[in-house]
């Protein structure tokens, strides 16, 4: 990773040194996780560089906009970073790092609110135990799915990773034209799975049925309380599959994380509608931020 002020493509070779800064941050939205920028660097054409104790990140497509920087910003001289000496505009900036910036700059700041980026976070002991008349249909969804179903659920593995792909490839194959966005989703999915076991925060699980993968997710560590889910397929001829898959990887990591970040909706509406549906205990904000 670049120090003398030039940007240069993320890669796996500074991944450590990107996740101290990481761990360093008050706060974590699901966009800065490693497995996030990793898989979506080249659709979005994503690049970093150090400076001032911190990891600046550059989208260059469909535009140029800076990201927000990752590292301890409780510790920043931000008023006398010569980075941010002129205009700027910066998007997915969390909710903490705007109070931090409101403080330093005053007027030289504003802020918009980006919906389509909030992270929804949600209670994993709820995600796995689905009690209660606000989960009733997830619940009755999962039922059928364990009665009707002789399943095995298995963390994943590098050696099962080629399975998994070629599950990935079926799936994207199901969808009748598919989207932009899912043609991008299914080339970051294929390029996290390719490095599953160079990416060293990775946590995934399979369901099997009859021998073959029908489901997969694949995760990573966030912060000490929250995992955050990146990709999550499964085969909807087997009914309640989802349920499933959520429910039995969460309860395989439930002695370990309180929260599960399942990333924002992007603006889909049908895909705020199944996220809400699920009855998020937060919304984590996010803003699109201008230095003039």
């Amino acid at each position: 990773m670049s120090t003398c002020g030039q940007f240069e493509a993320i890669c796996l070779k500074h991944q450590d040194a990107y996740k101290a800064a990481l761990c360093a941050c008050p706060q974590v939205t699901s966009d800065y996780a490693f497995a996030n920028l990793y898989g979506w660097a080249e659709h979005y054409g994503l690049q970093w560089r150090q400076e001032g104790g911190l990891v600046w990140i550059r989208q260059t497509l469909p535009q140029t906009i800076d990201w927000a920087p990752v590292g301890d910003w409780a510790n920043v001289d931000w008023a006398n970073l010569t980075c941010l000496n002129g205009p700027q505009r910066f998007t997915r900036v969390s909710e903490t790092l705007l109070g931090i910036w409101q403080q330093a700059f005053g007027q030289r700041l504003r802020a918009v609110e980006a919906r389509d980026h909030f992270d929804y976070v949600y209670s994993v002991p709820e995600m796995v135990e689905l009690k209660g008349n606000k989960f009733h249909k997830k619940k009755n969804l999962l039922n059928q799915f364990e009665k009707s179903n002789i399943f095995e659920y298995t963390p994943m593995q590098a050696e099962c990773v080629e399975e998994v792909l070629d599950m990935q490839a079926e799936w994207h194959g199901w969808q009748e034209m598919p989207s932009e966005a899912l043609v991008a989703e299914n080339q970051a999915i294929s390029r996290v799975l390719k490095n599953f076991d160079r990416l060293g925060n990775l946590i995934g699980g399979t369901i099997r049925v009859s021998g073959k993968v029908i489901a997969y997710t694949v995760g990573e560590c966030l912060d000490k309380e929250t995992i955050v889910i990146h990709f999550e397929k499964g085969d909807t001829r087997f009914k309640g599959v989802y349920q499933a898959i959520n429910k039995h990887f969460l309860a395989s990591q439930e002695d370990r994380f309180s929260l599960v970040n399942r990333e924002q909706d992007l603006g889909d509406e049908g895909l705020r509608k199944a996220k809400m549906s699920y009855n998020p205990v937060t919304l984590m904000k996010k803003f699109e931020v201008e230095l003039v």
